[in-house]
């Protein structure tokens, strides 16, 4: 079996590609990452094929400011740019091509020419309603702003068209695509794992009751929502640890819910997350809209129990009132009584933290994504057979 993988930037593609190396079926790794980089995943530099020109013209675009991008959006270009450049290198003999979503249409379509089969990797919920979710909230919010770029959108629905399968992480983004008319057998559910050897619980530094958001703040993170209930709360002695890059768009709720309890902690390599987690007493993540969040396995290794909401995909890892507990989302009292309940019991918070550290160890490790996602394209391979 021969799988080549292309992936506009990292994300969880990095991971497939290292399970799929140490059983010998990577054939090729295209991303626009450096190569000094990627081998720092375990990924053999013979294996990789960097296109890193379009890594940094990805990460200027997402730099730009809001004002700017009015005038001119590159998104797609970005898109689109890095995609027929990485359809270039898939080799002849690939089986099943593997590509990241709105940035693999050229690249499968070459590789159906070639006789492979296509899976499409699509890490959040189905575009249009992705779309249509952020866009009402920013609408609640009175927030001007372009959600995706149009010709993304377009892009996009023309690869879960063309492509033989469409990977998903979660529940509730498969949920989304049937909901889209997508037919269940060309979806392939499998969730995401967590890497125990980068996540494990370290020595806590105090006793300080201590509430950790970990990604983007930002209006899609729901972090509006976080902030307002750590707020109203008024916890004496609590903390709420806002770790992840800020963005504009928050800046004004930091504001109006300002405190001194509140800490904005930036970002951290992966290999020191797991000791700022570990400070932590519960992970919280009020999420509009995500497909898996991975910080959530990352928090439970760290032995936190979460409160998550039913948009994050935490309904395919989580046990409700066991690892911790699964709320709608804009429920601020919701957050609110969740937090307390973990503040005034200590010990049910710290039992079900190491409950959902169990929870992970068994079941839900990269291999274990691994053996299931390469189970799946051996299914592709002899249906094709």
């Amino acid at each position: 079996m021969n799988v080549t993988i292309s992936v506009l930037g990292r994300f969880h593609l990095f991971h497939v590609a290292k399970q799929l190396q140490d059983r010998g079926f990577l054939h090729r790794l295209i991303t626009s990452y450096p190569a000094f980089e990627t081998v720092k995943y375990g990924i053999a530099k013979q294996n990789i094929k960097s296109l890193v020109i379009h890594e940094i013209s990805n990460r200027i675009s997402v730099k730009l400011p809001q004002a700017m991008k009015s005038l001119f959006d590159p998104q797609y270009l970005v898109f689109e740019l890095f995609d027929h450049h990485a359809s270039a290198h898939i080799p002849h003999d690939t089986e099943i091509f593997v590509g990241l979503s709105s940035g693999c249409l050229h690249s499968l379509r070459r590789a159906k020419k070639m006789g492979a089969k296509t899976v499409v990797e699509r890490g959040s919920t189905h575009i249009l309603y992705q779309r249509a979710l952020l866009a009402e909230e920013y609408d609640r919010l009175g927030i001007k702003t372009q959600i995706t770029h149009p010709q993304v959108v377009e892009k996009e629905l023309a690869e879960y068209l063309e492509a033989d399968f469409i990977s998903v992480p979660s529940q509730f983004v498969k949920r989304t695509f049937l909901s889209q008319g997508i037919p269940e057998n060309r979806l392939i559910l499998t969730a995401y794992g967590v890497n125990l050897k980068h996540f494990y619980p370290a020595p806590r530094k105090d006793e300080v009751f201590r509430i950790i958001h970990c990604g983007n703040l930002s209006i899609r993170k729901g972090v509006h929502y976080l902030l307002q209930a750590f707020g109203e709360l008024k916890l004496p002695g609590a903390e709420l640890w806002l770790i992840g890059d800020l963005t504009a768009e928050i800046v004004p709720f930091l504001q109006k819910f300002s405190s001194a309890s509140v800490k904005l902690k930036g970002t951290f390599p992966e290999m020191e997350l797991h000791e700022q987690l570990s400070q932590g007493s519960v992970f919280c993540l009020a999420s509009i809209e995500e497909g898996l969040a991975m910080v959530q396995a990352m928090a439970m290794a760290c032995a936190l129990p979460v409160i998550c909401t039913t948009n994050t995909g935490g309904e395919d890892i989580i046990r409700d009132g066991q690892d911790g507990f699964i709320i709608p989302i804009r429920e601020v009292t919701a957050i609110k009584e969740k937090i307390l309940y973990f503040y005034e019991n200590r010990d049910l918070c710290r039992a079900m933290g190491e409950s959902a550290r169990r929870r992970v160890q068994s079941g839900f490790t990269w291999t274990d994504y691994g053996n299931k996602m390469i189970s799946h394209y051996r299914n592709i391979l002899q249906d094709r057979s």
